[in-house]
């Protein structure tokens, strides 16, 4: 069986499409900071019948999560599947006219050296099968951008434009590139945005492979 690797593993959405991917036979490696984290979510995973492992990586640090994928790929064995969803440092968020070129190090580091490393890292995989998906989850600013929140309006735009080339330069090789915009917040028992809910959507967009860009609800004014 092949792999999923969740970038940005936690308790909500990470986890709820690891459970998703694992009940359709997915072997599951979490990619996190905190390796407390995923390891404990990776135990939780075992009990309900899903080999899943976390693995320890920053996605600022392009040696480290390159490290990651390498051993996610050594103890499971070939990547299918790439979700990238980590969720953005608050300071990120600064008003336009307050924001620096210093200030947007961060978040391209986030949003745009981090996808691109993670990819160039999964890619064989993906071509020696035949097949793969890339999933991007962003949120609303991706395609509205605040001026209360300019890191990451600047540096998901950048992230949209590169997943938006994948797919088109990708599928003729089988490899569906799409990105899932999440307008606001994660809401637990929200009737789109609960992260089980959100789960069946990417895994919707996996099987289906229609389209680059997918909205979880409508935009927020």
């Amino acid at each position: 069986m092949t792999t999923i690797v969740v970038i940005g593993a936690g308790p909500g959405l990470g986890a709820a499409v690891a459970r998703r991917f694992g009940r359709e036979g997915f072997d599951v490696a979490l990619v996190a900071r905190d390796p407390e984290r995923t390891n404990a979510l990776a135990a939780d995973l075992a009990r309900e019948g899903i080999t899943a492992r976390g693995f320890a990586a920053d996605v600022r640090d392009r040696n480290s999560l390159a490290a990651a994928l390498d051993a996610a790929h050594a103890t499971l064995g070939t990547i299918e599947v790439l979700q990238y969803s980590p969720v953005p440092h608050a300071d990120f968020m600064r008003p336009v006219l307050e924001t620096t070129a210093d200030d947007l190090v961060g978040p391209l580091e986030f949003s745009v050296h981090g996808p691109v490393t993670a990819v160039r890292q999964v890619l064989p995989d993906m071509r020696e099968l035949g097949r793969g998906t890339i999933l991007l989850v962003n949120g609303g600013t991706a395609v509205v951008p605040h001026p209360d929140r300019a890191g990451t309006s600047i540096a998901f735009a950048a992230e949209s434009a590169y997943g938006r080339l994948l797919h088109d330069t990708l599928a003729g090789e089988g490899i569906h590139v799409a990105q899932l915009i999440i307008p606001g917040a994660i809401v637990p028992g929200h009737p789109r945005k609960d992260p089980a809910v959100l789960a069946d959507t990417l895994w919707t967009i996996h099987r289906d492979r229609h389209e680059f860009r997918h909205f979880a609800d409508d935009l927020e004014p």
